[in-house]
């Protein structure tokens, strides 16, 4: 994905494809990585300018990664903060860039960025992209097998049509620092154990990964490391890891996350009070927007940036430095679905307006619950109040179990099972919220707006699971989830110029069953008939031209 290029002939390249050279220092230096730093500054004939840093790669050789956002000639010169270093700074160059001719989506349509209306996400080239995303936060490890587990993994992912993967950068959740799970071949951990220095043979390693997952036409979605860390390593420490990052994944059609559960601490005991808990908090917010605004700074391509949160990323940094918000609401069954409902809900209703999505929900197999019909729940539940996309996940799958070898939380806590996770990636909720993305896929989905006054019962505080759900295109198409214990639902509003068809889809299978006639009343109402058996349903009321062509 990344051509090697020689820094002694012409460069050329493909629209949005990385391509990657060396520069090797002319000087000797006793620690490279914290001494030197190396910035390419590349210049469309346009005049744009994208000032990339280039990555230490062990040694002394430095890497520089660069995706032409368009096709033309860009000048490039380095610069170095050892100026008289003849390897690394004031080199010169052309770069080449034309069109992109393959069919990853990823490159024909270009990376990620928040569409005009401000709900949803598109491609550069304006392209809907709709988020349905799978968590793999151990991924970046050995206890995911590579090539044949992850090529596998990814494959699956693939077929049943996700979109993105989330996972971490070596800095990894529910274990202490430098814990052997989050090593790679060969024991390689990401810094060394000092934290005197990044290990640049851990990235070599994750560079394989995070290429086939693009290969494949899957967006990552990396996450930095868990918050807790930023006080760990420190505000300086981080930004280097961050600056690291950048300069080594920047360049790839991806997705910042600055970290997991952002103001999660390591010890319980740092928030074992209220006072505690509100310092704790204070002061961890306060470090992240620092280290937020560094990668605002330093990221070139102006990535997409959100974070982890326990519950909003938005109750925890500041507007301008979040480019959607991520939500967690819980892992407790149906118990969860009052927080879900109105977190979205919630979060999709703030000004300004931003993108909503729920990044962390009931994963399928957790404490021996949250089992399918849990996942089509949130999944419907969310999109349909508001939010942008959804992510999925699947217990035994985030932490890469094995068989023998479950993931073992810091501090002896309980492990969340044992399931492997080559048993975990074949629950059928992942191929069922897959079926649920193609459903919205026929439809111009990324116009719905949420509409709970058109049907009845609809959600209110006092009841979240005997209530359905609505959204849609006023005129166009109506989309109304029944959770199980709904049987019977009414649909109000209905324009009375307006002729609809009807079906109920089985979000178990896909399968549809016609509904014979919509006819409402005067008043624009209509009693839908009873779905053909007690489960959740998906009633759909479209025009005939409501579908988008094949």
């Amino acid at each position: 994905m990344a051509p090697i290029m020689d820094v002694h002939r012409p460069y050329c390249g493909s629209v949005h494809v990385p391509v990657e050279w060396s520069f090797t220092a002319a000087t000797s230096y006793a620690d490279p990585f914290n001494e030197v730093e190396l910035d390419v500054v590349f210049s469309h004939r346009d005049g744009e300018q994208f000032a990339v840093p280039a990555y230490w790669a062990g040694g002394h050789t430095w890497r520089v990664r660069f995706a032409g956002p368009k096709p033309g000639v860009y000048t490039w010169r380095s610069v170095c903060s050892e100026e008289s270093d003849g390897g690394l700074h004031g080199r010169e160059g052309d770069l080449r860039i034309g069109p992109y001719e393959g069919d990853n989506p990823l490159f024909q349509h270009g990376p990620l960025r928040v569409a005009a209306t401000g709900r949803t996400l598109e491609h550069q080239d304006g392209t809907p992209f709709f988020w349905l995303g799978d968590t793999w936060w151990m991924g970046l490890t050995g206890r995911l097998d590579w090539p044949g587990g992850f090529h596998r993994l990814a494959a699956d992912r693939v077929a049943k049509g996700f979109s993105v993967i989330q996972l971490f950068a070596g800095l990894f959740p529910d274990a202490k620092a430098f814990d052997e799970q989050g090593a790679l071949e060969a024991g390689h951990q990401a810094w060394e154990q000092d934290w005197a220095r990044i290990n640049p043979h851990y990235f070599d390693l994750a560079d394989r990964r995070m290429e086939w997952l693009v290969r494949a036409g899957l967006a990552p979605c990396l996450f930095g490391c868990q918050g807790w860390y930023v006080h760990l390593l420190g505000g300086e420490r981080m930004k280097r890891h961050w600056r690291y990052l950048v300069a080594r994944y920047g360049a790839y059609p991806l997705v910042w996350c600055l970290c997991g559960e952002l103001t999660g601490p390591f010890d319980d005991a740092e928030v074992a009070t209220d006072e505690k808990r509100d310092a704790y908090r204070a002061r961890t917010r306060a470090a992240w927007r620092e280290v937020a605004a560094y990668v605002r700074a330093v990221d070139p391509y102006g990535r997409l940036l959100t974070a982890h949160p326990q519950h909003a990323a938005r109750d925890d940094l500041p507007d301008d430095l979040l480019d959607f918000d991520m939500l967690q609401t819980g892992h407790h069954d149906r118990a969860s679905l009052p927080r879900t409902v109105e977190a979205v809900v919630r979060s999709s209703g703030r000004q300004p307006v931003k993108p909503t999505l729920n990044g962390e929900v009931t994963y399928e197999g957790m404490q021996e619950a949250n089992r399918q019909e849990v996942q089509r729940l949130m999944f419907w539940v969310c999109l349909l109040s508001g939010a942008c996309g959804h992510t999925y996940g699947a217990n035994g799958l985030w932490q890469m179990n094995t068989p023998g070898r479950p993931f073992v939380h810091a501090g002896g806590d309980p492990t969340h099972g044992k399931t492997p996770w080559e048993e975990a990636y074949q629950l059928p909720g992942s191929r069922q919220v897959g079926l649920a993305k193609v459903l919205l896929q026929r439809y111009r989905w990324w116009m719905f707006e949420p509409h709970p006054e058109w049907v009845q019962p609809r959600w209110s505080q006092e009841e979240y699971l005997r209530a359905v759900y609505a959204a849609g295109i006023s005129g166009e198409v109506r989309v109304v989830f029944l959770p199980h214990l709904v049987s019977r639902v009414v649909i109000h509003d209905l324009e009375p110029d307006v002729t609809y068809r009807g079906y109920y889809a089985n979000p178990v299978d896909g399968t549809e069953h016609p509904i014979a006639q919509v006819t409402p009343d005067s008043a624009g109402t209509w009693a839908a008939p009873q779905p053909p058996m007690r489960q959740d349903w998906v009633l759909v009321l479209e025009t005939t031209s409501a579908r988008l062509p094949a």
